[in-house]
């Protein structure tokens, strides 16, 4: 009997194991549930806690460092160096390497004493964004000098700070030229935490700070925390205070490396989505996790690539470098390339502890009408944003397609998302300036935001999870988008322009009610008609053949005309039904 069973017991074995190894194909139906089940965010996690470890600028080893480790595990992946792969290969990295004009910088140590105190007022071992960047070492036996506290800056061009140590609460760069060049002040102490940080609670984080580079003066300059601070402005009110400070660092000749990692499309290779993670900046959240999650996003692919699970039409590409610097060079150093980008999207501060950071999850979404009116639930951040002009909007449907995106995960995994209007300051900013649909995905406000408190507990690989599980949704769904995605894009976008004109209707209201005049509230209407309307026909970018869905654009179009019409009559009438309440109250 227990022979007849055991080749049963073989054969169902071989049978389950057969149903493990089966291939699933990804596709539109299943990219939320496969991705959820496979992005586990530990490569993510493990990468920011690489990175973090280091004060990053271009050129200074951590920053190579960090390169050097993601073209490891790019190859790990199986991504092969651009100059050894053959013109068949699906996944190749290269890198970049570019000599820097200035030469690069690193903090190693510093100590900052009052009066000789045993215990420091600061010390680069617990403060590591104490020394502004591109200070000099001091000798070696540091720099004992009187300390002139200067409360009015205005007065400090009168002030004779020769030999001595200027502190004031400013930027150091504003009183660099007055102190330094113009004074000959020893250096530069200085206090300017924004009150988005908090900083009488966190009373020890420092936000960097830099002075510019200077190789005649040799100069540097301390940022204090808020504890530091208020204990050297007690010592002062308490008499003459004199300072010790002991800097360390090392500037010297370096080179700018950046890398990217290509998945080439199977159909259309030349057009490509491209995600930009910068990795300059000395923080966990600003902006390890940037880097961690776009290496997670492209291993993940390589393994589904591998394995014949996804073929992407067109080509996703991944680029790490200096901020801004390296994504505007990606996308004007080749023309013919930057033709063909067709989505760029910076991941920037995406891995927060919210609990511990505050703010949000945002997508910084490309400029539409909310940057020029900014009123009901949009919001800008305290980061902060100019107004904008009519002529620098961008319509697109990139915005609504990856707010819906991120609003279904956020409902899957009970995870909030938000969004802001268009402020700038990311690499999101060198896609647009080329008229390349760019959003930006972030968090604000954090109240560690550019501080050496910003580090590995204050990231949460559960976020980390949710930003990479949802990039690659949205990537997949448009690097293999065609006639069926552009027609359920522009039913979606419908549904969101028509909530969007209900809601400018309310607020429009709102603002009649207050006294606002009506051309105002028609411009608004009008602004938000013109973008959507604009914004359906941008989806042509996504088929072969426009005539496949210019019914569906021109149904929407309609659309928009007859409920921005009918908002405008309703206006008109709301105005002169205003008009004439007031009128009747004035006569009694």
């Amino acid at each position: 009997m227990l022979k007849k069973i055991i080749p049963f017991l073989l054969f169902a074995s071989l049978l389950i194991h057969c149903k493990k190894e089966k291939t699933i194909v990804l596709s539109v139906a299943n990219y939320s549930e496969i991705i959820n089940q496979q992005f586990t965010g530990d490569l993510a996690f493990e990468t920011t806690s690489f990175v973090e470890k280091y004060w990053r600028v271009a050129g200074n080893t951590g920053f190579n460092k960090t390169i050097y480790k993601i073209a490891n595990d790019l190859e790990k992946a199986g991504f092969i160096l651009e100059e050894n792969a053959n013109v068949n290969a699906m996944l190749t990295y290269r890198i970049e390497k570019r000599p820097l004009k200035n030469p690069t910088w690193e903090s190693v140590d510093a100590t900052l004493t009052i009066n000789n105190e045993k215990t420091p007022l600061l010390q680069h071992s617990t403060n590591r964004n104490m020394i502004a960047l591109n200070s000099y070492s001091t000798p070696k036996q540091g720099i004992t000098a009187e300390v002139i506290h200067i409360e009015d800056i205005k007065k400090l061009s009168t002030l004779d700070v020769k030999g001595k140590i200027v502190f004031a609460e400013t930027s150091p760069y504003r009183i660099f030229k007055t102190a330094i060049i113009e004074g000959k002040a020893a250096g530069l102490i200085t206090y300017n935490n924004p009150d988005y940080l908090q900083p009488e609670k966190n009373t020890t984080s420092i936000q960097f700070r830099s002075i510019p580079l200077d190789t005649i003066n040799k100069p540097w300059a301390i940022a204090l925390s808020f504890a530091a601070k208020e204990r050297l402005k007690k010592s002062l009110e308490e008499g003459k205070v004199i300072l010790n400070v002991n800097i360390e660092t090392n500037i010297y000749p370096s080179e700018e490396l950046t890398i990217i990692a290509d998945i080439k499309g199977n159909e259309i290779p030349k057009e490509r989505l491209v995600f930009s993670a910068h990795i300059q900046e000395p923080g966990a959240n600003d902006n390890a996790t940037g880097v961690g999650v776009a290496l997670e996003m492209a291993s993940l692919t390589a393994k589904f690539i591998h394995k014949k699970e996804f073929q992407p039409k067109r080509t996703l590409t991944f680029l790490w470098g200096d901020e801004i610097i390296s994504t505007r060079r990606y996308v004007k150093e080749d023309s013919i390339r930057a033709k063909n980008i067709k989505w760029g999207i910076s991941l920037d501060m995406v891995g927060e502890n919210t609990a511990k950071t505050g703010g949000v999850f945002l997508i910084e979404k490309m400029p539409d009408p909310s940057a020029i009116w900014t009123r009901g639930n949009d919001k800008h951040s305290e980061w902060g944003g100019s107004k904008m002009r009519l002529e620098q909007m961008k319509p697109h449907y990139l915005n609504d397609f990856l707010i819906d995106k991120f609003k279904a995960q956020g409902k899957r995994a009970n995870w909030l998302v938000s969004t802001n209007p268009f402020e700038g300051g990311s690499d999101h900013v060198p896609f647009l300036q080329n008229n390349i649909p760019s959003v930006l995905f972030w968090h604000f406000t954090d109240q560690f935001y550019h501080t050496d408190n910003d580090r590995i507990d204050k990231v949460s690989k559960t976020t980390l999870k949710n930003v990479g599980i949802t990039s690659l949704i949205a990537a997949y769904t448009l690097l293999n988008a065609d006639e069926n995605t552009a027609k359920t894009m522009i039913a979606n976008l419908e549904k969101t322009a028509v909530h969007r004109l209900n809601e400018e209707l309310k607020q429009s209201e709102i603002a009649l009610h207050r006294g606002d005049s009506l051309s105002t509230q028609v411009a608004i209407i009008t602004a938000w008609k013109d973008w959507y309307k604009k914004s359906f026909s941008t989806t042509l970018d996504l088929v072969s053949n426009k005539q496949s869905i210019e019914k569906e654009i021109t149904s929407a179009h309609e659309l928009m005309d007859s409920i921005a019409a009918i908002i405008t009559n309703q206006l008109q009438k709301k105005r002169k039904k205003t008009a004439l309440v007031a009128k009747i109250n004035l006569e009694f």
